[in-house]
């Protein structure tokens, strides 16, 4: 059997003996080198090909920022940050995240003691090394320019003058892999998008591509830790034409606004009259995801049925898959993004395998489909 061979970079002992300890009992995991910063984290990954590296940002000699900007251009490889909890870490994650990085964990006393936080990592590990494309998908990424002034041309579809597309026929075949695409089903009012595992990446070739104009709220659930989420509304709402902000509760949903689910609670909403408002909670608490994805569309749902669009993208897990066939029973309508864009074909797989997917389409096509769908 091949090994998942995997550099620890870090530069305080306790974490690498605490990676080594989690890792090196794993059957299917080698742990091929321990650097102490980002120095020898480049002359290993040269040396020993590792096929993960988990890398620490804060490191003398050299950061880890550093070392994965000249690893991704030497010897590319999926690279798992390990950052602190606090603002500055988590700004630094972000600019990981955009130079290629895949994904990030916490450094904080419960990295470590919980079996589902370990068990999470260890999966991802599989994944990351399963996927053969992935470094691929990461590189091309990290060095795309993304103009969101752009108007999309859907292949198999005719154009609006407004750019956006409608399309031909819609396929009965649904799998992960092919385009599917349908005719609108009725105006929609509301906007609720979920991912997870590759998300911030991901929305970066999303929300900087929705017009101005757009003319309806637009919610999101990343699962993502406290500071992170302000971190990535921050730099989204740079990016973009519409305005980006941490939902802080009892916010009026307004058009051309995106509301980002805020770490460490669910995103609910309250309907005053005529209007809807924001509302942070942190129940459910029995959730492995807080914020969770299930709970936000469950919640807009119940308020917008048929007029809410769902959109899933890359993350692991099934989050989502159950809220989302609510949705549908009320006639919403569900976009997933398809296998091989996905960094971590997990979300969008169980939404697909349900049968509620309404389309299947690549990462840099979610724009333009929201926007068809919401005009």
């Amino acid at each position: 059997m091949n090994k998942i061979k995997v550099l620890i970079v870090d530069d305080s002992i306790f974490m690498r003996k605490a990676l080594e300890t989690l890792l090196s009992g794993e059957p299917d995991i080698e742990i091929v080198g321990m650097a102490k910063n980002g120095l020898e984290a480049i002359e290993m990954a040269e040396q020993f090909k590792p096929d993960i590296i988990t890398m620490d940002i804060e490191m003398p000699t050299m950061d880890g920022i550093t070392a994965l900007e000249r690893i991704m251009k030497s010897n590319p490889t999926p690279v798992i940050m390990v950052s602190s909890l606090t603002k500055e870490g988590a700004d630094a994650t972000l600019k990981a995240l955009d130079l290629g990085a895949v994904d990030f964990m916490t450094k904080d006393s419960q990295s470590f003691g919980g079996t589902d936080i370990e068990k999470g990592l260890k999966d991802k590990i599989r994944k990351f090394a399963k996927n053969k494309s992935l470094v691929k998908l990461l590189t091309t990424s990290s060095t795309s320019n993304f103009n969101s002034n752009q108007s999309f041309r859907i292949p198999g579809t005719h154009s609006h003058p407004t750019g956006v597309s409608t399309p031909f026929a819609h396929p009965s075949h649904v799998d992960g892999s092919k385009r599917v695409v349908i005719n609108k089903t009725g105006i929609k009012r509301v906007v609720a998008l979920g991912t997870s595992t590759g998300g911030p990446q991901s929305l970066q070739k999303v929300i900087p591509l929705l017009p101005a104009d757009l003319g309806v709220p637009v919610v999101v659930t990343q699962h993502m830790p406290p500071n992170f989420t302000q971190s990535l509304a921050t730099r989204l709402n740079t990016l973009s034409k519409v305005e980006v902000v941490e939902a802080q509760g009892k916010e009026k949903l307004e058009p051309n606004v995106v509301y980002i689910a805020k770490g460490g609670y669910h995103l609910k909403f309250q309907k005053v009259g005529a209007s809807v408002y924001t509302e942070l909670s942190t129940e459910p608490s029995n959730v492995f995801n807080i914020p969770g994805v299930d709970v936000m569309v469950d919640s807009i749902a119940e308020i917008y049925g048929k007029e809410c669009l769902g959109v899933i993208m890359t993350g692991m897990g099934s989050d989502g898959c159950k809220g989302l066939k609510n949705l549908k029973n009320m006639g919403g309508t569900i976009i997933a993004q398809n296998e091989p864009s996905c960094i971590v074909y997990g979300m969008p797989r169980a939404v697909v395998d349900a049968g509620i997917a309404d389309e299947i389409v690549p990462l840099e096509e979610i724009a333009a489909r929201i926007t068809y769908h919401v005009k």
